[in-house]
């Protein structure tokens, strides 16, 4: 099995809507860090399991559309309570989305909301 991974930081803010959210339901921010990991039997003509640009640049696109904004305004958590949890479910569906990868066989992103706590959110490419 092969595997690559890409991880990017950024800092976005958001406040926890459940009852009784104790101090995460005021506005704070967090220094998130994606791990996006590919994995798949086989690599394609060029040796490759995935376009590690085209990654790039997905991750660039989140990152340009979450960085520095409250996540409770974004539409994608339009209802939800902006868990890591979903974050790393939203940010893992417009990975695949945007890059479009047809070689790797499953996705993994991991969303490290500080050096202690992931969310994790895994799905087969095929599922696209």
């Amino acid at each position: 099995m092969y595997t690559v991974s890409v991880r990017r930081p950024f800092i976005a803010q958001h406040f926890l809507t459940v009852p009784d959210p104790g101090p995460e339901g005021e506005l704070h921010s967090h220094q998130f860090r994606a791990v996006v990991e590919f994995e798949g039997e086989s690599l394609d003509e060029y040796g490759y399991l995935v376009d590690i640009d085209a990654i790039n640049a997905a991750i660039d696109d989140i990152v340009g559309a979450y960085a520095d904004t409250t996540l409770n305004n974004q539409p994608a958590f339009e209802g939800l309570n902006p868990s890591v949890e979903h974050f790393s479910r939203i940010v893992c569906e417009r990975i695949v989305e945007t890059a479009a990868p047809t070689n790797p066989d499953r996705i993994r992103v991991r969303l490290w909301e500080d050096d202690e706590a992931y969310a994790s959110y895994e799905q087969s490419v095929a599922d696209t």
